[in-house]
């Protein structure tokens, strides 16, 4: 059976933004000055670029205002070029906003923008596609379960350097990020060859965790829900762990320590390259 079903989160993105308000106010001076996993900015770096995404996505998708129109994206290098260094300037910009006028402006924005992502038709075309799982056309429920996979990696960026990572790892809050994440899986795995019918398990662990399968039909992989036959390879991650996986929190090497295989090693240490960002 391919899995279509989809992945409504519409009505947690509000307690997530809650949660995101919550530990920055919690944060010293000096929190927000400490270094985070993504190595080029600091816990308030990554706050202004949660502003940033609730801003930019109210003028594009609201107001219809794009702003800043690349010259030309021929690739998905360009698009990471254009994304990056709008990223950047941002971030630079915004060093002279104070913590406190940042949280208010999250809290107004990140009600805004959910509001507005309310009256999406989930079912209807949505104006990006989400391209890390290889999809040209997207449906408006994916873009929204990819924003809350946004918003969560990079607040748990946050709880992760300050020591506060327990609230986001809960079935709540952390399936909902796996279960769209591993929707990069087929477009992960389309170059990888294998006999028809071959089935491989992912499964993460923790309160949040689950499994997710995926099997190659002759042509391709897809996602398939309840499989009949056994897995020719079954791998386990670690919770803690699977989210940095998936957006370049860990390097490979100390990746694998964590995560064990059994069958087909090749096909199981595939799952350490998988990206569920634009990066």
């Amino acid at each position: 059976m391919i899995l279509t079903k989809p992945i409504f989160t519409v009505d947690l993105l509000p307690k997530l933004d809650e949660k995101l308000i919550e530990v920055l106010q919690s944060l010293s001076p000096q929190d927000w000055e400490k270094q985070s996993i993504a190595p080029l900015w600091n816990v308030k770096d990554i706050a202004l670029h949660l502003l940033d995404g609730n801003i930019r996505a109210l003028s594009m998708l609201r107001d219809q205002y794009f702003g800043v129109i690349p010259e030309s994206i021929n690739s998905y290098q360009d698009l990471l070029d254009y994304l990056n260094k709008l990223n950047h300037d941002w971030v630079t910009a915004m060093k002279r906003v104070s913590p406190k006028i940042i949280i208010e402006l999250l809290t107004s924005t990140g009600k805004e923008y959910c509001e507005y992502l309310k009256t999406l038709d989930p079912f209807e075309p949505a104006t990006f596609s989400v391209a890390w799982a290889g999809e040209e056309q997207s449906s408006n429920w994916f873009h929204i379960a990819r924003e809350y996979t946004e918003k969560w990696h990079h607040q748990q960026q946050i709880r992760f350097a300050v020591g506060q990572t327990a609230e986001l790892l809960t079935q709540e809050f952390y399936f909902p990020y796996l279960e769209t994440s591993m929707r990069a899986l087929p477009h992960h795995y389309r170059n990888v060859e294998a006999s028809k019918g071959a089935l491989i398990k992912f499964s993460i662990s923790g309160d949040g965790g689950g499994d997710w399968f995926i099997e190659f039909d002759g042509k391709q992989w897809y996602l398939t829900l309840n499989p009949s036959q056994k897995p020719v390879t079954e791998v386990t991650i670690e919770g803690e762990i699977a989210w940095r996986i998936f957006t370049k929190g860990i390097n490979k090497q100390r990746a694998a320590k964590q995560i064990s295989i059994k069958g087909n090693q090749l096909f199981g240490e595939k799952i350490l390259n998988m990206l569920a960002v634009m990066a």
